[in-house]
């Protein structure tokens, strides 16, 4: 940048020089020099003062750095106390984040196990009702219903087909129904067997039997007696119950209603001790205390 003075003793010394016998033509000319120098000037002080406010501008930024640069240093330093903390702190507690990995290792084979197991058995429940329904007729598909309900197989099978009528006594029309059933059981020896009576709201009026409980219990025994005696089942693994009228699948107010409620059931289930033993096996948590 040019800064061009001059002081005004010596532009008037050039006045006066000019006045006392320059020619015309020489005073024209320093007239215009003088101009020119003028502009000149006043340019050089305007540049001057915007470099004095560039300066300025610059002073204030550095100062503005230099107290960021100061944070920053404060904020690192913060900061690598606070990772020097939670190294001390980890490596403290690598004993109880190796436990908490091993509890959680087990609890996932465990879960696996359990998955597996469950697959198993629904795999076990669809052959057992495939091969069960493959082996009924036509006709005894009719009056007898076989579903797989939460992993419980449920062989439903009419009254009217089981026993005789108004009696607690197996009908003869049931012995080939009831061979072909004991057949599917005793190929699932792993399996337990409910015998469970149901009947319709309407009393009954036998003097032998008291009411639709004494009525749902009989049946269920005649039919447990009938797959152990008849048929060969494990005894061990048949249990007879009766629930009367207080487990409807149907309105008992219409004719058909009550013929559905009037039914006995075999529920094959996977026996619960293999269940409990899996329960059993399920790894305890292990407490751990956190670190501070």
């Amino acid at each position: 940048m040019k800064n061009i003075v001059f002081p005004m003793s010596i532009l008037t010394a050039s006045l006066l020089f000019t006045a006392c016998g320059v020619s015309k033509k020489t005073y024209v000319g320093l007239q215009t020099e003088y101009k020119t120098l003028q502009t000149q000037y006043q340019d050089s002080q305007l540049q001057l003062t915007e470099s004095r406010s560039r300066i300025k501008s610059l002073e204030d930024q550095l100062a503005s750095e230099r107290q960021n640069n100061a944070d920053l240093k404060a904020a690192y330093a913060a900061l690598q106390s606070s990772l020097d903390k939670s190294i001390n702190q980890n490596s403290q507690g690598n004993v109880n984040i190796s436990k908490l990995v091993d509890e959680i290792n087990a609890s996932n084979k465990y879960i696996k196990h359990l998955v597996e197991t469950k697959n198993k058995s629904d795999s076990l429940n669809l052959v057992l009702t495939n091969n069960l329904t493959r082996s009924l007729s036509r006709e005894e598909l009719q009056e007898v219903d076989v579903q797989v309900l939460k992993g419980v197989v449920y062989i439903s099978l009419a009254d009217n087909m089981l026993y005789k009528s108004g009696s607690y006594e197996i009908s003869d029309r049931a012995d080939m129904t009831l061979s072909k059933i004991a057949k599917i059981i005793q190929d699932y020896r792993d399996y337990e067997v409910l015998i469970e009576g149901n009947t319709d709201t309407d009393p009954i009026s036998k003097p032998n039997i008291r009411n639709n409980w004494d009525l749902s219990t009989l049946r269920a025994s005649s039919v447990v007696q009938a797959l152990q005696t008849k048929y060969g089942v494990d005894p061990k693994r048949l249990t007879a119950g009766g629930r009367g009228e207080y487990n409807p699948v149907a309105d008992n107010s219409t004719a058909l209603g009550k013929q559905r409620n009037r039914r006995t059931q075999i529920i094959i289930t996977p026996k619960l001790d293999q269940f409990m033993e899996l329960i059993d096996k399920a790894p305890e948590p292990t407490e751990v205390t956190p670190e501070q």
